[in-house]
């Protein structure tokens, strides 16, 4: 086989950092991956959420690995989601001629390619119209790009008709980075959308970025011959059933071949046959090609049909929603977001699909939050139960239904586990990346995994709690498991913790931390009564629900300055976390003392309090030692908590309610260009951390919901 020639990055493409807020996130409940406005695979870990990323140009722009499809000279760019749907299109304008990208996992239908998922990134280019030069780079940087990998150029098996080339890239197993070994393969379909044009002729080649800190070779294309209706999808996958083994992959029953990622599988069963996709009469006649569902050929009437199938399945999903109020579409983006952070073998749902995005540009705020978050899943749960969604529900109450089968010795659950319920999350310093704009360090793992964080408690009661009143009954040995579960709170209600902020220095008895306590014991009395459970012990969990609420109105209350202060140490220090007191129903709507810490919270830092633009502080991290150190922006969360607290006051102060309505709209005009929110927003309204953020899409929907039902005079509920 000739060798091919080795391209050079052209110095025109020489490219800095694509700000956080500039993504588009695609998903396939196993994974993600984030799609700059310019065209960019920015971040994507396969298969998993927490899988060693293989693209994180996010986090290096050199050597973090990309899969970038741009054009040549000028132009301008438009990003949207479909309708209804997670499926992304960016659009490319010039004077001479339009290009549009699609990007999506694909979600395929039972009767396209069965029930497993297809670990394929698939991106459909077409000219819309004239010509516009587009090119091509596939750069994957594997294992967090620590480990190398080889690229060839091999003939493709999975073309039906004219011989055509494919890319892979295998990446050997690597013990010194933990590495296991892995492979890619680039293929593509050509086609035509217009009568009378043909498809377009498509010449892979061979990029070298090694100049770059790349461990091994890159591929690229140059479609500067496009013209208005002709097509290239192509597609990136991981191959099925792939073990590396010295540049030959088989699987346990099949043959390899040189170069090849997979050989086929050889079936011995009328069952295994249908699994697989393949007539088991065929096989005995021996006309069959012996190919796998997930390894099909590839045709522009597949990815077509995949196309369609996974958009059908976000139209059909956010369908069931049966949200009536204000600011639908806002309310129906951030539903369509959470989907996304599901892993669906196991029903967690990961805080974000992101990691060790900075918290402020330069800064050390840098975490991995592709976990699930008992706090975080809990309230994602509360807008999806109010939105219709119950079977997600289900699936997170199974996952956690679990976790309280494995629990402590000590009877306590982590704050933290990973997507399969694991609890080993060790947190590594990766030192070779740069961070995104030079924020380092770039982390993975979350240290906080053994953090005691008392509150989860209360969010986690809260969860099942309003679960039991949409979801599926508790088993009574569920209900022991829950009994056991409020006994520890009981037995702990008096420690102090690290609480909801996760800081990295002293336990202390934080305010909200003591507020979600009385809650979970709250939530197992009133589950108690509304289901008739056994509570033997209902005297003991009554003292020690009041017990807490006298001594937060004690100890927590700051009475010179009249707030509520971030813990009974710190009584002269304000945190926003206690805007949660009504919202869990702790306090009334019309409560003096929350009023005031609301009020206190409403002020400029310059003036004392936590607000600037409309936006709110967890707290101020010049008054406060935390333990981490460094500066972060507004917190997203906080902020619509506050325009929660205002809504539920607004109800005796209309003043309040409307300042709600205007902080919600002024909100909500910092989210991105395709109404997608990150963790922090900065002053000058930049978005800042992990992408996308669970937290902020669910709070997002609280607030709308209890602001709108509010606004038409109806009653604020739980969220």
């Amino acid at each position: 086989m000739t060798t091919p020639s080795i391209g050079k990055q052209p110095v025109e493409k020489e490219r800095g950092y694509i700000n956080i807020q500039d993504h588009g996130l695609i998903g396939n409940m196993h994974t993600a991956a984030l799609v700059s406005i310019d065209g960019s695979i920015e971040s994507y870990c396969v298969p998993d959420f927490d899988s060693p990323s293989i693209f994180a140009r996010i986090l290096d722009k050199d050597k973090g690995g990309h899969f970038s499809i741009t054009p040549h000279g000028q132009f301008n760019t438009k990003q949207s989601y479909l309708p209804s749907s997670n499926v992304l299109s960016t659009k490319f304008l010039s004077e001479e001629g339009v290009a549009n990208v699609i990007d999506f996992l694909p979600r395929q239908s039972d009767r396209t390619l069965g029930k497993a998922p297809l670990f394929w990134l698939i991106r459909r280019v077409e000219i819309i119209r004239g010509k516009i030069p587009l090119r091509v780079e596939v750069a994957p940087a594997f294992n967090y790009a620590r480990s190398a990998h080889s690229t060839t150029i091999i003939d493709d098996n999975s073309t039906p008709d004219l011989p055509q080339k494919k890319i892979l890239f295998n990446s050997p197993p690597d013990p010194k980075n933990k590495w296991q070994g892995s492979s890619l393969d680039l293929r593509y379909v050509v086609d035509s959308a217009v009568e009378g044009v043909p498809p377009p002729k498509i010449d892979l080649q061979l990029l070298d970025l090694r100049n770059k800190g790349h461990l091994g070779l890159s591929a690229f294309v140059e479609l500067g011959d496009l013209v208005e209706g002709q097509v290239v999808t192509f597609v990136l996958r991981t191959p099925p059933d792939c073990k590396y083994a010295n540049g030959t992959s088989t699987n346990s029953e099949g043959s390899g071949e040189e170069g090849e990622a997979c050989g086929n599988e050889r079936i011995v069963s009328k069952r295994r046959a249908t699994e697989l996709g393949v007539d088991f009469n065929d096989l005995v006649r021996g006309t069959s090609k012996l190919r796998r569902k997930d390894d099909p050929i590839l045709t522009a009437e597949l990815v077509s049909t995949l196309l369609r199938d996974t958009n059908t399945f976000w139209n059909t999903w956010i369908r069931k929603s049966t949200y009536k109020g204000s600011w639908k579409e806002a309310v129906h983006r951030s539903a369509l977001a959470l989907k996304l952070l599901i892993f669906e073998p196991t029903g967690a749902i990961v805080a974000s699909p992101t990691f060790s995005l900075p918290e402020y540009i330069g800064g050390t705020r840098n975490w991995d939050y592709r976990a699930s978050w008992i706090r975080d899943s809990s309230f994602t749960l509360y807008a999806l139960i109010r939105l219709g969604f119950t079977q997600e529900a289900n699936a997170y109450m199974d996952f956690i239904f679990h976790r309280l089968e494995h629990r402590n010795a000590d009877g306590s659950l982590q704050i933290m586990y990973t997507i399969r319920g694991g609890k080993d999350l060790e947190e590594i310093e990766l030192n070779h990346l740069d961070g995104h704009k030079g924020s380092r360090p770039v982390r993975i793992g979350n240290g906080a995994a053994d953090h005691l964080q008392l509150d989860i408690y209360g969010e986690l009661m809260d969860c099942i709690y309003l679960g039991q009143k949409f979801g599926k009954p508790l088993s009574y040995e569920i209900w022991v498991a829950i009994r056991e579960l409020v006994e520890y709170v009981v037995a702990n209600h008096n420690r102090p913790d690290l609480s909801i902020w996760e800081v990295r220095n002293r336990e202390r008895n934080f305010t909200y931390s003591k507020v979600m306590m009385w809650v979970a014991i709250d939530r197992g009395l009133r589950l108690a009564d509304k289901r008739s459970l056994p509570c033997p012990r209902r005297d003991v969990w009554l003292a020690a629900r009041d017990h807490l609420y006298e001594e937060i109105m004690t100890k927590a209350w700051n009475p010179e300055k009249q707030f509520f202060g971030q813990s009974y140490e710190d009584t002269d220090v304000l945190d926003s976390a206690v805007l949660i007191m009504p919202l869990v129903f702790f306090s009334s709507n019309a409560d003096n003392r929350f009023l005031s810490t609301l009020k206190a919270i409403l002020k400029s830092r310059e003036r004392g309090g936590l607000t600037v633009n409309n936006l709110v502080y967890r707290y101020d991290v010049t008054k406060t030692d935390d333990g981490v150190g460094g500066e972060e922006g507004t917190f997203c969360l906080c902020t619509l908590w506050c325009v929660e607290a205002l809504t539920r006051a607004g109800q005796y102060e209309p003043a309040m309610l409307q300042r709600a309505v205007t902080m919600f709209e002024d909100f909500l005009q910092y989210g991105n260009h395709v109404s997608l929110f990150s963790e922090e927003i900065s002053d000058s309204g930049e978005g800042l951390g992990n992408a996308v953020q669970g937290f902020t899409h669910v709070t997002l929907i609280s607030a709308a919901y209890n602001l709108s039902r509010t606004m038409a005079g109806g009653p604020v509920g739980r969220m």
